[in-house]
């Protein structure tokens, strides 16, 4: 039974102006219609793209913004299929004008993604020009007008000049570094502002918490924006998989990669996580500040252009509660500022990285001097302390031996709870910084280690002494 799409009803406007028939519409519309009829439930989800923009717009943001799409998917779910059906109804919405797919690499976009893009086409019976060169793109003839759909690199994103799309698909985002995938996803956002129906598209299998689960995977993520999450299950797609293909993978792969790889769910899937003491429910607590006691606030400071966090703490006897926290201020002029806006008139010892003495994140005043010219008294050492030394001193305040706790966070703790859990070690041992998990835990750190570290109060007048 043919759905009511008023997109197409207003296509079919467009297309009687502009051919003088209305029998192109229910060419275009058959297709769509012939299209949806093969897609699993996973798949037809993403491939109603008018719903997404309805879903995206109920998560806030301007009506006038492109929704987002972040599509999370399990191995053989398929999502390659998934976005060859999306692309030509993007292409299909908006005739005349140029889309965009991108793979990680131009390898991939020519051995993968081309070849198979013509056998979806082919099986459908839709009219199209192919072009290997200089750069792979596929023309589609509909009767409204060509439209292209071009086939790029996403880690050549830089060479993204000039250009004017009406979608874009950006497929594996995960397989590139968080930092590249940013700096790409931002790069191809900005390109898409003209056409009838704007949408971007991002598949990816989850890889741990990378760049997908940061822009798509929590609600903070999507807060604010036209973004939707979407999962594909491989078990949708059994039907065109070999036989025992699910129960060879639930055999080879660990529980957690198996949720990852089957079922779309972000996993550590890492070497392991770095503080795998905290646990939410020996160490978020409602502990809160009371300005009565004149308590000092204790403030860990990660500096960062762009991205300088806090954590805001008291003590209390032998333990640290934290109680609120600062992420993603400009620099440290923007920090201080909020710090001073919310607790007015206390007294706020500052625990920074002691690298501030050297740099700045505005190149007026090193940092350290600008947390003192706001009050924030440094309590940092001369020199930061070995990074295994400071995440032993943490993991030892999160649980020691004797199983006594001496951290607390309140619950509005919100980044930093999640750095906790998910901040990694990387394949060379190391505390991952890739996935952005490292500065909430590092201010922090810097706290825990002047704090609550026995061995080490004055970290910066060496002792001899390394705690493990």
């Amino acid at each position: 039974m043919k759905r009511n799409n008023p997109i197409l009803a207003r296509l079919a406007e467009l297309q009687v102006a502009a051919v003088g028939t209305g029998a192109a519409l229910a060419d275009v519309d058959s297709l769509l219609e012939r299209i949806a009829a093969t897609l699993n439930p996973g798949q037809l989800s993403a491939f109603e793209v008018e719903r997404l923009s309805a879903i995206a717009a109920s998560q806030g943001g301007a009506p006038a913004s492109i929704p987002e799409i972040g599509i999370s998917a399990g191995y053989g779910s398929g999502k390659t299929y998934c976005a060859h059906a999306v692309a030509v109804k993007m292409a299909a919405l908006n005739q005349g004008f140029v889309g965009c797919v991108m793979e990680p690499t131009s390898d991939m976009v020519r051995r993968i993604w081309a070849p198979k893009f013509e056998d979806f086409l082919d099986s459908f019976g839709i009219p199209y020009t192919p072009r290997v060169a200089p750069y792979v793109s596929h023309t589609l003839h509909f009767p409204g007008g060509d439209s292209t759909i071009l086939g790029l690199s996403f880690e050549n994103y830089q060479r993204i000049v000039g250009d004017d799309w009406a979608f874009a698909i950006i497929d594996e985002v995960d397989t590139a570094k968080a930092s590249i995938a940013q700096r790409a996803y931002d790069k191809i956002l900005g390109r898409i502002r003209v056409g009838n129906f704007n949408q971007l598209h991002c598949y990816s299998t989850p890889e741990g918490f990378g760049f997908h689960y940061q822009t798509f995977g929590t609600d903070a993520a999507r807060e604010g924006k036209r973004r939707a999450l979407l999962r594909m299950k491989t078990a949708d797609n059994a039907h065109n998989l070999r036989p025992g293909f699910v129960d060879d993978l639930l055999s080879r792969y660990t529980q957690e990669q198996c949720r990852a790889y089957l079922e779309g769910i972000y996993q550590n899937l890492a070497t392991g996580t770095v503080y795998d003491r905290f646990d939410r429910a020996k160490h978020v607590a409602d502990v809160d500040d009371d300005p009565e006691a004149e308590e000092p606030l204790r403030i860990g400071i990660d500096f960062n252009v762009g991205n300088t966090n806090a954590c805001i703490a008291i003590r209390s006897g032998n333990a640290l509660h934290f109680i609120d926290e600062i992420s993603g201020a400009h620099d440290t002029d923007a920090l201080a500022q909020e710090i001073c806006a919310r607790y007015p008139g206390r007294t706020l010892y500052g625990y920074p990285d002691a690298s501030g003495g050297n740099r700045s994140t505005n190149a007026t005043r090193t940092d350290l001097e600008i947390l003192a010219s706001y009050g924030i008294s440094n309590q940092s050492p001369k020199a930061n302390p070995r990074v295994a030394d400071r995440v032993s001193a943490f993991q030892g305040a999160l649980e020691n031996g004797k199983g006594e706790i001496r951290i607390q966070i309140n619950p509005r703790c919100k980044r930093l709870i999640e750095c906790l859990e998910l901040q990694a070690y990387n394949e060379r041992q190391e505390p991952d910084k890739e996935s952005g998990h490292d500065h909430m835990p590092d201010a922090a750190g810097y706290l825990v280690w002047r704090e609550l570290n026995p061995l080490h109060r004055r970290a910066g007048r060496g002792t001899g002494i390394r705690l493990y």
